[in-house]
């Protein structure tokens, strides 16, 4: 039985109870597959408290009314406020090597690689990818497409801007800096953007990975969902993994995260190298290339 104050929401500037929190569990597992553990209970009223004030609403009872409700607008800054975005420049590193050697083996193959960042955040593992590859082709014009996808719209807002502040940039190499950053001036001092020849790589686009159908056509060389599974259950992680498969190229690389594993679908994925993954019946072939 919870403790009286988390049942009641004592001294809370809005009314919040165990079961508008265990509502908001069932919403957004239902919306995004998102599993909220029980110790999220703070969290949840501290970043849907500014959606309550934006609306002038005084519970989070009413709040979660007007969602089931079907009110088409909110559904969104209430997928925002609850998903978590963190990530940096080549962030996993050994990623980006194993890219350009996937490049390097496949580079006679005349076709455009494509290369999907599957839960891109605010941008920049997809900048990354694009940095890395006109370094590894020498080239503003690589052969490669790079589709960019998440479910936070605001985040997609920030990527496709693709301006960040100096400090998320403090670990890249003074040389990169300077090829694929500009520095910000005036009302813009202390933020660096990323330069148009950078960004025109790159495609941004809104995806639920829970959908029924991906806005995205074709198949691709390498794909990247990285840290996404840890807020999914094994039903979910299944589901989409199997989704995302379907969209990787037989010989293709699926990019996961440090603390993911995808050994419950081995039928599907298995491991080739370090949270590096490809296709089951392709794994022992491709394992020999990129362990």
């Amino acid at each position: 039985m919870p403790a009286a104050g988390r049942e009641l929401g004592a001294g809370r500037e809005f009314a919040y109870t165990e079961q508008d929190f265990e509502r908001v569990r069932g919403m957004i597992y239902a919306r995004a597959g998102i599993r909220l553990e029980a110790s999220k209970f703070n969290m949840v009223y501290s970043r849907l408290s500014r959606r309550l004030r934006a609306l002038s609403l005084s519970s989070f009872r009413a709040y979660l009314d007007l969602l089931d409700a079907d009110d088409a607008q909110e559904w969104q800054p209430f997928t925002n406020a609850l998903t978590t975005n963190l990530t940096s420049f080549f962030r996993e590193p050994h990623h980006f090597e194993v890219m350009e050697r996937y490049l390097a083996e496949h580079g006679r193959r005349g076709a455009k690689f494509r290369i999907w960042s599957a839960a891109c955040s605010t941008g920049e593992e997809a900048y990354s990818i694009a940095m890395r590859v006109v370094e590894h082709f020498n080239s503003w014009t690589p052969p490669v497409q790079i589709i960019a996808s998440d479910l936070d719209t605001t985040c997609l807002d920030t990527a496709a801007a693709g301006v960040y502040p100096l400090a998320r940039l403090e670990n890249l190499p003074p040389a990169q800096l300077k090829r694929f950053f500009m520095r910000g001036r005036g009302a813009n001092e202390g933020k660096a953007r990323v330069r148009q020849d950078v960004r025109r790589l790159v495609e941004f686009q809104q995806l639920n990975l829970l959908s029924n159908a991906y806005p995205v056509e074709g198949v691709f060389d390498i794909i990247f969902c990285r840290n996404v599974m840890i807020y999914f259950d094994k039903v979910t992680q299944r589901k989409v993994v199997e989704r995302l498969a379907a969209r990787l190229r037989p010989d293709g690389l699926y990019f996961a995260g440090h603390s993911e594993s995808l050994l419950h679908v081995s039928d599907t994925l298995k491991l080739v190298g370090q949270t590096v993954y490809a296709h089951a019946e392709q794994a022992e072939h491709m394992k020999r290339i990129y362990r």
